[in-house]
């Protein structure tokens, strides 16, 4: 009975050892399926979610650089705060209606602050404004600007919001740095290089007359300091103009021209009469006074030996 009850429990172990494997085994077996299961789970997430991303960003992108006008890419229009008109952007609006063929007293420019609707120009959605259409849910342009309510699909141009200036500039805000002093930015090129005049930009271009601050075309800065549009100088220069229109200093190195003058007056004596004749002249470039030997071809500087002079007395 002894042997046969060892025997009995012996077999009871065994068999209780045996439920508990198999009992472990299925539980693992649960927790792989139920791991599995949520694997699955946070993929279709993550798969619902990229298309989602997608279908988003088709949205926001849908008629990018298909509208707008000569001046900007955008897809939307503006309703004019002054007149309450609907324009493609404000420059548009200022061509019609500040131009010569307007009436003086109804001539007028754009508030761009002052914008507040703005139209979709894919649903024709009137809104507040803002970059994502509220009806279709598009991008009305890829750079917005809040302050200056400013709409661009084309951001090739590297627009960037300008504290200083008040207003957006292009060309990208690392290759350029604002001159409090001057009022407006320049290259970084002229960091430590450009003769500071206070409120450079805030006139009109002296050729072209067009206000230079808020000019949509490339603007330079003269060795005086003074400021031009670009295409302007380059006009200057092809009708041989190398003084600056406001102050007449020379805008290039002029040394080449003036050994050429120093030849020219070398082969040309003067007459008899004038050859004792002095002169006082203003140099344009160093502003030093000096007395002179008159010559009818010109006059140089004793100071800077430059030839841009004016007489001033004799």
């Amino acid at each position: 009975m002894v042997l046969m009850g060892e025997v009995a429990v012996m077999f009871s172990e065994s068999q209780q050892a045996g439920m508990e494997t198999l009992q472990h085994l299925h539980f693992e077996e649960n927790e792989t399926c139920a791991v599995d299961s949520c694997f699955l789970q946070s993929a279709g997430k993550c798969m619902l979610a990229e298309t989602d991303h997608i279908k988003t960003t088709e949205l926001l992108n849908k008629g990018v650089m298909k509208y707008g006008c000569s001046h900007y890419q955008r897809r939307c229009r503006i309703r004019a705060p002054c007149c309450n008109e609907i324009f493609d952007c404000r420059h548009c609006h200022n061509e019609v209606k500040n131009n010569i063929n307007v009436d003086w007293k109804l001539r007028h420019e754009m508030p761009r602050r002052q914008v507040s609707q703005v139209i979709c120009s894919l649903c024709g959605t009137e809104q507040e404004v803002q970059q994502v259409c509220i009806n279709c849910g598009v991008c009305m342009g890829k750079y917005y600007c809040e302050t200056c309510k400013l709409f661009d699909d084309d951001t090739s141009k590297e627009q960037y919001h300008c504290s200083g200036c008040g207003i957006c500039r292009i060309g990208g805000r690392e290759n350029f740095f604002h001159c409090y002093k001057c009022g407006c930015c320049y290259s970084i090129l002229l960091r430590n290089s450009h003769p500071c005049v206070e409120g450079a930009m805030h006139h009109d271009c002296p050729v072209c007359f067009e206000f230079l601050f808020e000019s949509r075309f490339d603007v330079t800065v003269m060795p005086c300091g003074h400021t031009i549009h670009s295409d302007c100088l380059k006009e200057m220069r092809e009708h041989h103009q190398y003084a600056c229109p406001l102050c007449s200093k020379s805008v290039c190195d002029m040394s080449k021209v003036w050994e050429k003058f120093d030849t020219e007056i070398a082969a040309t004596p003067m007459p008899e009469e004038y050859l004792n004749k002095m002169v006082w002249i203003l140099c344009n470039d160093c502003g030093k006074t000096s007395e002179v030997r008159f010559h009818v071809v010109a006059q140089k500087c004793l100071n800077c030996k430059s030839y841009n002079t004016r007489q001033t007395r004799g």
